[in-house]
């Protein structure tokens, strides 16, 4: 069982002692040699980790032997063996940092007050339901949505997740408090978030995907509302949920339609741009220009 999986998780509940939880699960995955970011702050814990399936499989299992991490939200993709350079495991005040982690309040339930959890089905069901009524709203970094989104989707102006309370204060999306609002991202966690603060500020019906995208990819493929690749947080950069992935964006080389990213090739710039296959094969202007919009 040595084939490559990359494990995804997260787990609002209150954590007393962040600084122990730190040290165990850094331990924990030294000794099984695995790599990732892991983040532990008073509200839960947060993290991305990859290895040999049999090593990634006794991590979670001694993970969720820990009693308030028994019920831990749990996602599994394919890897290639080098997905992540090192191990990062860190306490942080917040588990995503929107900048306000006095806004965020759990329990032994998960967080309180967030917004109401939709299935893959469900989610499709409201749509029908509803129509274009319901609003697809982005809870990512606007370089995650310019490869994929949900149909239709509303795209806020940010670069961070810091940026997310200036931008839904700002009143632009003020005409849609009324309106059932769905929120997405990755793996949901940052909608769990998202959602509380914008029902704190006056968004009567929020709901967010449960499992983010990554389950409703899982569950609809490319036949559903999603559209494009979905970027993430590791070497792979990019995955996809089908053999006929929806190419939504285009290379900044030569214009082609495509689904990926690359790193820019000035190795002193963290920049990220979207290039087609062909010229990433001959490295055709792999540096960026200012016109790039990628940036981790």
């Amino acid at each position: 069982m040595r084939e490559p999986k990359v494990l995804l998780f997260y787990l609002f509940t209150p954590l007393a002692d962040p600084e122990a939880i730190h040290q165990w699960q850094r331990v924990l995955c030294e000794s099984l040699g695995l790599r990732g970011r892991i983040i532990i702050s008073p509200h839960g814990i947060n993290g991305t980790v990859g290895g040999p399936m049999a090593d990634v499989k006794k991590y979670l299992k001694a993970t969720k032997r820990y009693v308030p991490f028994k019920n831990i939200d749990v996602k599994w993709s394919d890897g290639r063996g080098d997905d992540f350079p090192r191990l990062s495991v860190k306490v942080r005040p917040e588990l995503v940092a929107f900048g306000v982690p006095e806004e965020v309040s759990v329990n032994s339930e998960g967080i309180v007050n967030g917004g109401i959890h939709l299935a893959p089905h469900e989610v499709d069901q409201l749509v029908a339901e509803r129509g274009s009524d319901v609003v697809f709203f982005d809870g990512r970094n606007a370089f995650e949505a310019a490869i994929g989104r949900f149909r239709d989707a509303v795209i806020p102006d940010v670069k961070t997740t810091h940026d997310f309370i200036q931008e839904i204060e700002s009143g632009k999306y003020d005409d849609l408090k009324s309106r059932p609002i769905v929120t997405y991202c990755t793996g949901g966690i940052r909608c769990e978030i998202l959602t509380v603060l914008m029902k704190n500020r006056g968004f009567d019906e929020v709901y967010q995907i449960d499992g983010g995208i990554v389950k409703y990819g899982e569950a609809r493929g490319d036949d559903g509302l999603w559209e494009g690749s979905l970027f993430v947080f590791d070497e792979r950069m990019t995955v996809t949920f089908s053999d006929h992935p929806t190419a939504i964006s285009h290379c900044e080389s030569c214009g082609t339609a495509t689904t990926t990213y690359v790193n820019c090739a000035d190795l002193a710039c963290r920049a990220l741009l979207l290039m087609c296959e062909s010229c990433q094969a001959v490295g055709e202007n792999s540096a960026c220009s200012p016109s790039h919009i990628g940036r981790r």
